[in-house]
């Protein structure tokens, strides 16, 4: 080993070191001096404490205050040779120079360390009514709003300690009980402090819990939307499309063609509008003024889906202006998912929608046939489920499943006020149903004639949408 070699490599390591730190240290000084009060917050906020630069720097100030009382004191008894107070004083605030300097951190324990040395040099010199043992007082409160328990609670019963060895030797006049017990008293003020400080940063845990929370809820809500809006799009377009294609191959209707196409278009660019203000829902802004859809716009859903060729029968009973514009655009999109199902998993069929309104809740109720030898299939995917969740965040219930000639939906929504008397129409719904489902069965017994042959649309298609209406006038 090189000794005579690693001696000035030490040394040179070392006073690289000292001219780092003392380059630091500079630069910090400089720093304080040209913003003092902009570098005293940024160093308050570096202790990690949690509290504001004001309530640190009151601290301080009072903690100055009484030094300067003490050193007062001591003058006015004839100790002004002696340094003692003069560097005492210096020692109750030297934490805030050092950490400019050296940049130590003014832990607990450094408090602590120079807290009890000042308050010790003052007491070797006592004076009457000496005000340097507040000094403990103040820095055990700061200690325990800082410090935890196992702590705040030994660096009190030092300082209490210290307060009995000084007056066993006669140098603290008012008396120990009364300085203890005032050391106490500091102690369980800063002691609140930090259960609030502990408290707030909960707080602050719990709202970051809601607000990721909120978010995500937010995101199952958009999710459901642009769902709903782009099932049922793609549904009735497709029914469009499909009548369209029936109609040139079939019948080599055009007219006929042209008029699914242009229906087809216009419910792509109205799902297409309906998307961009889903979407808008994620920007800051709002992305338009244009109100969700709800129970009045249920008949024109409807009337979409006749349209496209869809057998639908749909009624409603009851006061529409008793329902709120969150339960009517839970049944808007209710019916649009469950008639979307019909249209993707049951082509052909023949579907029933029926809107309730009582005294105490609203009912909706969406059937469907099945094709003959059809088997129906449990929902698994997203429809279900998000309607089921919007019926849950109003307080009500959704079932479906398969009955045995078809699949139905049926969902219940608290609300308050209205009026029952909804027996005889639910009978008329019902028996026009029964004549429809045998004007519907002569009408296929019946031989095709030749305008129908040519390419005109069936008789039980034309009269379903004045129908359709009708009912849902009613």
């Amino acid at each position: 080993m090189n000794v005579t070699g690693a001696t000035p490599t030490s040394v040179g390591h070392a006073l690289g070191d000292v001219r780092l730190m003392l380059r630091d240290s500079a630069e910090r000084i400089r720093l304080f001096a040209r913003h003092p009060v902009e570098q005293f917050r940024i160093n308050v906020e570096r202790t990690g404490f949690g509290y504001p630069s004001q309530v640190v720097f009151l601290i301080d100030v009072v903690v100055l205050a009484i030094s300067v009382i003490a050193v007062g004191q001591r003058i006015g008894e004839g100790y002004l040779p002696s340094v003692l107070p003069f560097l005492a004083a210096l020692l109750t605030l030297a934490h805030w120079p050092l950490h400019v300097l050296f940049d130590v951190m003014p832990g607990p324990l450094l408090l602590t360390a120079l807290t009890l040395g000042a308050v010790g040099l003052f007491l070797a010199q006592p004076v009457q009514n000496d005000a340097a043992p507040f000094i403990l007082i103040a820095v055990a409160g700061e200690v325990a709003a800082i410090a935890p328990m196992i702590v705040s609670i030994p660096v009190a019963l030092t300082m209490i300690v210290q307060l009995m060895f000084f007056e066993s030797i006669g140098h603290v006049d008012l008396g120990l009980p009364i300085y203890g017990f005032a050391v106490l008293c500091g102690w369980m003020t800063g002691q609140m402090m930090n259960y609030q400080r502990r408290y707030l940063y909960q707080e602050r845990e719990y709202q970051e819990v809601r607000a990721v929370q909120a978010a995500d809820e937010e995101r199952r809500r958009i999710a459901r939307e642009v769902h709903d809006v782009i099932a049922h799009s793609l549904s009735i377009t497709l029914l469009h499309v499909t009548a369209a294609r029936h109609a040139l191959q079939t019948d080599r209707d055009v007219d006929e063609a042209v008029d699914a196409l242009a229906d087809a278009e216009r419910l792509g660019r109205q799902a297409m509008a309906d998307i961009r203000r889903t979407v808008g829902l994620l920007d800051q802004r709002p992305a338009s003024q244009t109100p969700e859809p709800g129970l009045d716009d249920i008949p024109e859903l409807v009337e979409d889906f006749v349209r496209a060729g869809m057998e639908v029968d749909y009624s409603l009973c009851g006061d529409t202006a008793r329902v709120s514009a969150g339960i009517g655009l839970a049944l808007y999109r209710i019916g649009q998912e469950s008639l979307s199902n019909v249209a993707k998993h049951a082509p052909g069929a023949r579907a029933t929608v029926r809107i309730v309104l009582s005294t105490r809740e609203v009912a909706v109720e969406v059937r469907n046939t099945l094709a003959a030898g059809a088997l129906p299939r449990t929902g698994r995917g997203m429809g279900i489920s998000g309607m089921r969740q919007r019926a849950a965040l109003l307080g009500g219930t959704l079932t479906a499943g398969p009955l045995a000639d078809g699949w139905h939906v049926h969902a219940r929504i608290p609300l308050t006020g209205g009026h029952l008397a909804c027996m005889a129409v639910s009978a008329e719904d019902s028996l026009w149903t029964v004549l429809q489902s045998m004007t519907r069965k002569r009408a296929e017994d019946e031989p095709e004639n030749g305008e129908h042959a040519a390419g005109k649309p069936s008789a039980t298609t034309e009269q379903l949408l004045p129908n359709a209406h009708a009912k849902g006038e009613r």
